[in-house]
């Protein structure tokens, strides 16, 4: 279990060594005026600079600038959606009674909900640190093609890739890793004594699927 601590450390030193390096953009790097992409979490149009552009392809991409980065990790950490599906998932397991151990009551489902947001933590953390570190982008870009095929492959495939700093698709080594770490540290440190790291990974691996549900929800029903 130390070696998950350790781990777990020093993926969030890494982190908050990017999130605090992170340059600021200046006036002189900014695109010329009048080129604009849409953001997934606003309606507003706003400089290519600062907001990627929606299922970027590697001809139209644009990395989006340090202050954009940090806003998102912000938000996937502890804005109003990941809160609302932290909730969502401790009501869930309260539900459910999993662990059993916690029980079915109050109790029980705070519990719950401070496993979620702990493992979140590290998850954001241990995404944001690697994609800072190997210059990726993890963000989820609905796809340009609208037919139902390219959609539910870009739902698919989302969740294990990323794209470099050219807008090609590449292994996702900061979500997978991201994925595994945050669920084995939790089953090691703060599950019933019952779990182990052999549980972090069937969580991991439920967790990457249970993010290919929440991409098809995000290209087929819910437009922001």
């Amino acid at each position: 279990m130390k070696l998950f601590i350790t781990l777990f450390i020093a993926l969030f030193a890494a982190g908050s060594v990017a999130l605090a390096q992170s340059p600021t953009p200046s006036p002189a790097s900014s695109p010329q005026a009048g080129t604009s992409v849409t953001d997934q979490n606003q309606n507003s149009s706003l400089p290519a600079a600062t907001k990627p552009v929606a299922s970027a392809s590697p001809q139209d991409y644009v990395r989006p600038d340090a202050a954009a980065r940090r806003k998102r990790f912000i938000n996937s950490t502890i804005g109003p959606v990941a809160l609302g599906r932290m909730v969502f998932n401790a009501g869930i397991s309260t539900w459910s009674n999993s662990p059993e151990e916690w029980g079915t009551h109050w109790e029980g489902f705070g519990r719950r909900f401070a496993s979620n947001v702990g493992k979140n933590v590290i998850r954001q953390t241990t995404s944001f640190g690697l994609d800072e570190a190997l210059k990726y982008d993890s963000y989820f870009y609905r796809s340009k093609d609208k037919s139902i095929g390219a959609r539910l492959k870009n739902s698919v495939i989302s969740p294990v890739t990323a794209r470099n700093k050219n807008g090609k698709r590449v292994l996702g080594i900061p979500r997978i890793t991201a994925a595994y770490t945050s669920s084995i540290i939790a089953a090691e440190a703060w599950y019933p004594d019952r779990y182990n790291w052999k549980d972090g990974l069937v969580s991991g691996s439920s967790s990457l699927a249970f993010n290919v549900a929440f991409n098809l929800f995000r290209e087929f029903i819910w437009k922001k």
